[in-house]
């Protein structure tokens, strides 16, 4: 049925020096997935849905990496039904799905089939990378999980992303961001103490889990090309949120503080939130002694540096000597002055932004010299505005200004040049329902 085209690594799972484990990617891949890149040659077949596990396989397509995204034909992506869209006539294409689903390969294979099990298995064969995001139990009940893999390959990496984990007493439990952020504690700590708590406005369970599965996967990705040895990447939603609340943690296990909702003032760090000012609002943080003296020369009041009661950072600190006593300075000097002169004023020396809104940032020539807005073309629909790669290599820059797959559009191409399927299988397995 069929013969091996490729490898991305040595058919011996032997320890290797440096990093010669990866061939390039081939050039008929590089032509549908885009160009090389730090991860030219790694393979990653992404099983994940919605945000946390698409997020990370989209950051490891735009650093190079040739990504399969593989969806069930019979139940895709939810999200592909997720607005804003693109259009034109009948036809709509998610943004959502767009922005997060760049420059992957798509392919379809039913699961529940038992032809659907033995396909992934033939390209986790010539597979460096798995993420899935599903509840855990999943995969083993489809009878693809971690360790009926691992047999196929003992060097994959296999990174799954979950709300409580793989191990523990809560670990079935169904999870979503928000899921995460109150169970995490985040969203007892946001808001104001005076109202009821309030959830981040991004879901930043899914992006930090996304995050920390990333640096859990190319940790783990080193040793297997060193060692020819993978691993089970298990990466929660509430692990990675609790692990983002700061002091939050040490606050309670050293002094017994339970962390409270304090609006857009730090906890202890004083001067430091947003400030109204004669247009709108600025972020000003001008807590440490260099910049509260700075910041009292250059707006005019240089006795406040030099004021006894709040002459230093700890003074400065408690609560009721900066309501009283460096909060109205700090007020004075914003008052009746735009944002724009605030910026020009003190931007470049002391740390002062105007609050923006998105289209503000989107549109603000800075984010544009940094390449944070890329464009995709979708023909006839249009061009997709989407966010840019943040991570800058100076060797091997990141390509993210791809677009995303159709359902099923690389199905083809990626069982024969990964899998060395022929055009027969394929017809045999579409004809089944498989793919």
């Amino acid at each position: 049925m069929k013969t091996s085209t490729f490898s991305s690594r040595p058919t011996e799972h032997t320890a290797t020096q440096g990093s010669e484990t990866m061939n390039p990617t081939p050039e008929l891949i590089k032509q549908l997935a885009g160009g090389s890149g730090a991860l030219d040659g790694v393979v990653v077949l992404d099983l994940s849905r919605v945000l946390a596990g698409p997020f990370a396989g989209e950051i490891l397509a735009d650093l190079g990496a040739t990504v399969i995204k593989i969806e069930n034909p019979n139940d895709p992506d939810v999200s592909r039904g997720f607005p804003p869209y693109l259009s034109a006539g009948d036809e709509e294409f998610s943004a959502y799905y767009g922005q997060y689903n760049r420059g992957k390969l798509g392919t379809t294979i039913n699961l529940a089939e038992p032809a659907g099990k033995q396909v992934l298995k033939d390209l986790v064969k010539n597979a460096d990378i798995l993420v899935e995001n599903f509840r855990p139990g999943t995969m083993d009940k489809l009878g693809v999980g971690y360790e009926t893999l691992a047999e196929i390959n003992p060097a994959l990496v296999y990174a799954a992303i979950s709300g409580y984990g793989q191990t523990g007493s809560r670990s079935r439990r169904p999870a979503f961001d928000s899921t995460a952020q109150a169970a995490g504690g985040l969203w007892s700590m946001t808001g104001y103490e005076d109202m009821p708590p309030v959830r981040v406005g991004v879901v930043i369970g899914d992006i930090s889990a996304a995050l920390f599965a990333l640096i859990g996967t190319l940790s783990a990705l080193r040793h297997a090309e060193r060692s020819g040895e993978g691993q089970l990447v298990d990466v929660a939603q509430i692990d990675s949120v609790l692990a983002i609340t700061e002091t939050a943690v040490v606050d309670y296990t050293v002094d017994g503080t339970v962390a409270k909702p304090e609006g857009n003032d730090h906890a202890w760090v004083r001067p430091y939130g947003l400030f109204d000012c004669a247009d709108g609002q600025v972020f000003f943080a001008g807590y440490t002694d260099k910049l509260w003296k700075v910041s009292c020369e250059l707006f005019g009041t240089p006795e406040a540096a030099t004021d006894p009661e709040i002459d230093t950072m700890r003074k400065r600190f408690d609560e009721a000597v900066y309501e009283r006593k460096v909060k109205p300075v700090v007020q004075s000097w914003f008052a009746n002055r735009t944002q724009s002169e605030l910026e020009e004023m003190a931007g470049d020396t002391v740390p002062l932004t105007a609050l923006r809104d998105v289209g503000e940032v989107v549109d603000d020539p800075g984010t544009a010299e940094r390449e944070m807005i890329v464009e995709a073309d979708y023909g006839p629909m249009g061009t997709l505005k989407m966010f840019g790669q943040p991570i800058k290599l100076s060797r091997t820059p990141a390509v993210p200004n791809r677009k995303a797959n159709r359902l099923g559009e690389h199905t083809d191409v990626v069982l024969k040049e990964f899998a060395g399927y022929t055009d027969d299988a394929i017809a045999e397995l579409k004809n089944g329902g498989v793919i």
